[in-house]
């Protein structure tokens, strides 16, 4: 795993705080102190990383606590930080952990889950990696089908038995070449073959998956043998050589390096972003109702985020390390009642700013996924081409914004709510319009929303 290592000290060095802003900036309008705090808290890992041995385990990440009403980004920019960073990321929601049958019995389940991404990112990349030689070793399986060995046996289904890629094939260089060049060009795309190829089992690990049992169904699964299944296809030559590839890419990844190092990656790059951490606030209620069970997830959480030692069908993956990232609007509960070691685990506290109309204008038409973009593309695919004019996408944010101001403030999610609206009607009509262009003007939304606005009760239905 030298390779992947090297080429994550490089991304992290180039990483500076300006240019993670700069990067978070072309997906998230505003709130610019919360992409200063997480610029800060991804550069300091990097810092920590160069720092000598002995200090580097003293040095434990600085947790961000999130502040702000739904749909103003939270979310969003913890996503986009991991993803910019390759960081293993998953996001859970603190209430559910107070829910009937859990009751802060299974905090430890996200730990577990971001275990599993981390091995799934790391078996993704090695995938990648290894296809270009899995391909060729596929190949060659294939053309020993085609132009099997003089005096080969079938087995009884009738499917030629495929020889490993190491051994040398018998047919006539010439003719195997051809073939080859035949195979690649795409001329034997039509023709069927009879291949087997050998599929592994479900493991115990994965049966009893996410139910606190790893530890044990793992001594379990060692004293077990693997089953393997032989399975005969009779496919077209594209289809074998997707599954002969497949099959070959299974042989060159090595799974114990992989959940070695996804282990190490989870520990040291990992982000856990816990939602709705004020639903969980809560403290001094008399040791009845409801507010028992949020007080025990906060403590149940408090050793996890504090740093410890959980127990993964990969090997045990200790938290000291990762990043974790919570959030809340705190309209009722306040951070103050969370209990004091939690609140002690979050040092860097970040108030995210309600958006305006002009945010909205900014959100439909800044980012690289700005709605007005995608809406454009979509509608381009059935050859309609949407010219949405900017007073139409000032109506829309002053209309998006007035309905946040009248019922429930859920920020830009009410634009997805808004823009759907509008276009319903053209969405559902497009197949049958032809090509066209369709002026989208600021009396178009009126039009299309004004009425809806004016009545109160079916707005909160529809909007």
């Amino acid at each position: 795993m030298a390779g992947p290592l090297q080429a994550s000290a490089k991304r992290g060095e180039a990483l500076t705080p300006r240019a993670i802003v700069e990067e978070l900036d072309r997906y998230i309008v505003g709130q610019k102190a919360a992409k200063r705090a997480v610029a800060v808290a991804l550069r300091n890992r990097w810092r920590r990383q160069q720092v000598p041995e002995p200090m580097r385990d003293e040095i434990s990440p600085k947790n961000i606590m999130l502040i702000g009403p739904t749909g103003v980004g939270k979310t969003e920019i913890a996503r986009r930080l991991a993803k910019l960073a390759h960081a293993p990321f998953i996001k859970v929601e603190a209430s559910k952990f107070t829910e009937v049958g859990y009751v802060g019995r299974d905090v430890d389940s996200m730990v577990r889950d971001l275990a599993e991404t981390a091995v799934s990112m790391l078996r993704e990349e090695e995938r990648e990696r290894a296809k270009p030689r899995a391909r060729e070793n596929a190949e060659e399986r294939l053309l020993d089908v085609l132009l099997p060995p003089s005096g080969s046996q079938r087995t009884p289904t009738g499917a030629i038995p495929l020889p490993s890629a190491g051994e040398p094939a018998t047919a006539e260089p010439s003719t195997r070449e051809s073939l080859r060049r035949l195979l690649r060009d795409g001329k034997l795309d039509d023709r069927m073959v009879e291949i087997d190829t050998h599929e592994a089992g479900k493991s115990f690990v994965d049966v009893f998956s996410g139910t606190g049992m790893e530890e044990m169904v793992l001594n379990l699964q060692n004293m077990m043998p693997q089953n393997r299944s032989t399975k005969h296809h009779r496919v077209t030559v594209p289809e074998a050589l997707e599954a002969l590839t497949e099959e070959e890419v299974g042989k060159l990844i090595d799974m114990d390096r992989i959940t070695k190092e996804a282990i190490r990656r989870a520990e040291q790059d990992g982000i856990i972003f816990i939602d709705e951490l004020d639903k969980v606030a809560g403290r001094e209620s008399g040791g009845h109702g409801p507010d028992v069970s949020r007080e025990g997830v906060q403590r149940d959480l408090l050793p996890i985020v504090e740093g410890s030692t959980v127990s993964t069908k990969y090997g045990p993956l200790k938290t000291d390390h990762v990043l974790f990232i919570a959030a809340g609007a705190f309209h009722v509960a306040k951070p103050k009642d969370l209990i004091p070691e939690l609140q002690g685990r979050f040092p860097i506290r970040v108030e995210l700013e309600s958006l305006t109309d002009a945010d909205f204008v900014r959100i439909l038409t800044e980012p690289e996924n700005a709605l007005v973009k995608q809406y454009t593309a979509l509608l381009a695919t059935e050859k309609v081409h949407l010219d949405i004019q900017a007073d139409a996408v000032a109506e829309i944010a002053r209309i998006a914004a007035d309905v946040n101001a009248r019922m429930e403030n859920i920020g830009a999610r009410r634009l997805h709510t808004v823009m759907e609206k509008l276009l319903d009607e053209l969405s559902f009509e497009a197949p049958g319009l032809g090509e066209q262009r369709v002026p989208i003007t600021a009396a178009y939304v009126r039009e299309r929303l004004e009425g809806l606005l004016k009545d109160e009760d079916l707005s909160q239905y529809v909007l």
